[in-house]
Parts: structure tokens; C-alpha cells; sequence
């Protein structure tokens, strides 16, 4: 494995599991057995090393959230595809890594805020139309406003203020939140369906 690739890969690491503000160049340094001075031929700082990580992970984010869009069998099938990528995210993620890519990376957030308000939300949008025309979602809800409504609603769970509580947390928030949503969104048809693949995730689960 290349060096810069091992930098990253260990970065991504540390920041969720420290989060990013409480790590440094010299732990990164350190966790990779080599001298800061190599480190930051690399990078030369470490707001550089946080855009290169976030970078990796926007790019393979949108990659799986396209995938989940062709395997869906239907709309609600690609929210809970969707769902289970995010779980994935979740339990290797602390929550203050937003808060603090905010607060001290600016540009990295301003690429996630883009990515949020672009993709994200173009693919919800793409998901509110598509159930409307399978009769899963009632035809007269507002796909841009519900769009931008679940966008904001995924980040409560981030939120300390919102959610004073530990990482261990964020994927039952989320699940709350995503059933809230589905169940607001479904016409009969579209319950049926939501009650169908929660059943076969509780089924997976067990296993």
C-alpha cells in the first residue's frame, strides 16, 4: 500500500473513532510508525488531510447510494438498501465529527453542505417521485419540500444539542427518524411494503 494511501486510510480511522479535533498530526504520525516530517510531505497541514479523507469517503458514499438505487426493487426497498449502508457508516462514526469539521474545517464541510444540497438531495427527491408513480407514496406530498425535510432530519442525530449521547446511539435515532418518515409518506400499498422489509431486517438481524 502506497504511504499516502496508508495516511488516509489510518486518518479515517482515528477521526471516527477520536473524532477530529482530537486528533493530531503527531498521532496520526505516531499510529503509522513514521516522523511527522514524512507526514507532512504528504500533507502539509491538517485541514489538507481532512479535505483528502472526506474527499474519499463523499466519492464512495455516492457510489453506494447509486448502487442502492438500481438494486431497489421499488422505492421503499432502495430507502431500507439506503438504510443499511448508513448503518454501516454509523457504527464506525463519532457524531462529533460534523460539529467539528464545521467549526474547524470549513472548506471539508462546504464540500459535504455541497454534497448534501446537490446529490443527496437530488436522489431523495428521485426516490419521493419514484414511489409516488408505484403508488407507495401519496401522490399529493411535496417532493421538494419532504426532500429537503429528510435531508436535515438524517443530521438530528448528530446534533448534541438535539441528541446529548454517545455513538452507540445513532443508528436507533435514525431508524426512529427514517420510520417516521416512511410511515408519513405511505399510502396502504406502500405500508404493506415498509412492514415487509422491516420484518426481514429484524429477521438479518437476529441471525
Amino acid at each position: 500500500m502506497e504511504p499516502k494511501e496508508r495516511i488516509l486510510l489510518k486518518s479515517n480511522e482515528l477521526f471516527n473513532r477520536y473524532g477530529i479535533r482530537s486528533v493530531s498530526m503527531d498521532d496520526i504520525a505516531t499510529q503509522l510508525g513514521m516522523s511527522k516530517k514524512t507526514l507532512y510531505q504528504y500533507y502539509v497541514d491538517k485541514d489538507e488531510l481532512v479535505n483528502a479523507v472526506f474527499d474519499i469517503i463523499l466519492n464512495t458514499n455516492k457510489s453506494q447510494c447509486l448502487e442502492c438505487s438500481k438494486k431497489g426493487e421499488n422505492a421503499i426497498h432502495e430507502v431500507f438498501l439506503s438504510f443499511d449502508m448508513m448503518q454501516e457508516i454509523l457504527t464506525t462514526m463519532n457524531p462529533s465529527v460534523l460539529f467539528d469539521m464545521q467549526k474547524y474545517h470549513p472548506s471539508a464541510y462546504k464540500k459535504f453542505q455541497d454534497f448534501r444540497n446537490g446529490f443527496l438531495y437530488k436522489l431523495i427527491r428521485s426516490n419521493l417521485e419514484r414511489g409516488i408513480k408505484e403508488e407507495l407514496y401519496r401522490s399529493e406530498i411535496d417532493t421538494d419540500i419532504l426532500s429537503k425535510y429528510r435531508l436535515f432530519s438524517v443530521l438530528l442525530s448528530f446534533d448534541p444539542e438535539v441528541f446529548p449521547s454517545n455513538k452507540t446511539n445513532l443508528v436507533y435515532i435514525e431508524q426512529q427518524l427514517l420510520e417516521h418518515f416512511l410511515y408519513g409518506l405511505a399510502t396502504s400499498k406502500g405500508e404493506k411494503l415498509i412492514q415487509k422489509y422491516r420484518n426481514q431486517r429484524t429477521k438479518n438481524l437476529v441471525r
